[in-house]
């Protein structure tokens, strides 16, 4: 995908709230991260409302983005976007604000991601939010005794040709999250909000990690590969990938290290030009129950939004709720940097931080 500077984007779209969810238009074309929308919850939602969902897989958030804007950005009604490609739709008057009232689960989600700042500005929700996890260090416990506790063992020269990382500008916010640690003369505050001086630090010990790497996966598919055939042994990795591998015998662990994690939590953002509301509304609210939301997150290996998950997610898999933290207490989520797009603006509103933009060309430079 070209990049395209944020002050390059149009406005954000104002609300254009329906007065009531209507009958359905009978198709429903979704953007989804692989996995995100199974038979096993789609087939009783097409029943239910007679909307066809029509799926199209992404491996990345860039991917996403680009499909959105695609046919003039009415092709797809809704995509699951994680917080690295939100703010990105946002200002790009790509997705329409939602009417959360019209989302009666919205209630019952966890305080943090009723209104997040990765989906909602100027308390308008241009996303719904869905489902959430850390990025973990994943290793295998047959070729590694004992367990690390450091990111820094994915700059480690002794797994030399057996580490593997996401391919993805975002990697340079976990490079962060470790110099936060280690470095802390750099002053990196926040993983996302980075001068010019932080993100070259940032990519210059994603370049010397380089010549260890094995392989930049871009989908999840490809890391599990990796790992069943021995080609890597180490990496940075979701929890769906813990459990794919470990299902099918792969002696995984993984863990959040002593520094903390990235973490994805995802949104259903819906197009500007969407031709379906009305079906759209339906499947928002739809997967907001906790039924779905459960379903969802132990298919993938993640946690719902919606708190009254627990039940339903242990009657599919005992001691579900825990094991996948959605009883946690606060400081458990609280250790997670969730993915937000970088923008040139700080916080504090000065413009010395670097853009999305940035990134991506840093990371092209990173992976040379």
């Amino acid at each position: 995908m070209t990049a395209i500077p944020l002050n390059a984007f149009a406005a954000p779209v104002s609300a254009n709230y329906p007065d009531q969810i209507g009958k359905g238009e009978g198709d429903l074309n979704i953007v989804a991260w692989e996995g995100y929308a199974q038979d096993d919850w789609i087939k009783p939602f097409e029943s239910e409302t007679g909307c066809t969902v029509h799926r199209k897989y992404a491996g990345s958030s860039d991917e996403m983005v680009a499909l959105m804007r695609s046919g003039g950005g009415g092709e797809y009604d809704l995509v699951s976007a994680s917080g690295d490609a939100s703010l990105r739709l946002v200002y790009g008057g790509d997705v329409q604000p939602i009417d959360v009232d019209l989302i009666p689960e919205w209630k019952d989600f966890i305080d943090e991601l009723k209104s997040p700042p990765h989906n909602t500005l100027n308390d308008f929700h241009y996303g719904i939010s869905y489902e959430w996890g850390p990025n973990v260090l994943l290793w295998n416990a047959d070729k590694i005794d004992t367990a690390p506790e450091s990111w820094q063992a994915i700059y480690d020269e002794k797994y030399k040709g057996k580490i593997t990382v996401p391919d993805n500008p975002i990697q340079i916010a976990d490079a962060a999250v470790y110099l936060m640690s280690t470095k802390p003369d750099l002053g990196i505050k926040d993983p996302y909000e980075l001068t010019q001086e932080q993100l070259s630090a940032a990519a210059d010990l994603l370049k010397k990690q380089r010549p260890l790497i094995k392989k930049y996966w871009a989908l999840a598919s490809d890391e599990i590969e990796l790992f069943k055939n021995g080609d890597a042994v180490i990496g940075a990795a979701w929890p769906y990938t813990t459990n794919a591998l470990q299902a099918d015998k792969v002696n995984v662990k993984d863990t959040i290290p002593k520094e903390g994690a990235t973490g994805w939590a995802d949104s259903w953002m819906l197009s500007a030009k969407s031709k379906h509301v009305n079906c759209a509304y339906k499947f928002m609210r739809y997967v907001s129950t906790p039924k779905v939301q459960a379903q969802q997150a132990i298919y993938f290996g993640e946690t719902p939004a919606n708190k009254k998950a627990c039940d339903p997610m242990n009657a599919i898999e005992a001691g579900a709720c825990e094991k996948y933290h959605l009883n946690a207490p606060a400081s458990y989520f609280k250790q997670i940097h969730f993915w937000r797009t970088p923008l040139p603006q700080c916080a504090d509103g000065s413009k010395k931080c670097t853009s999305y933009s940035d990134w991506q060309r840093a990371w092209q430079q990173v992976k040379g």
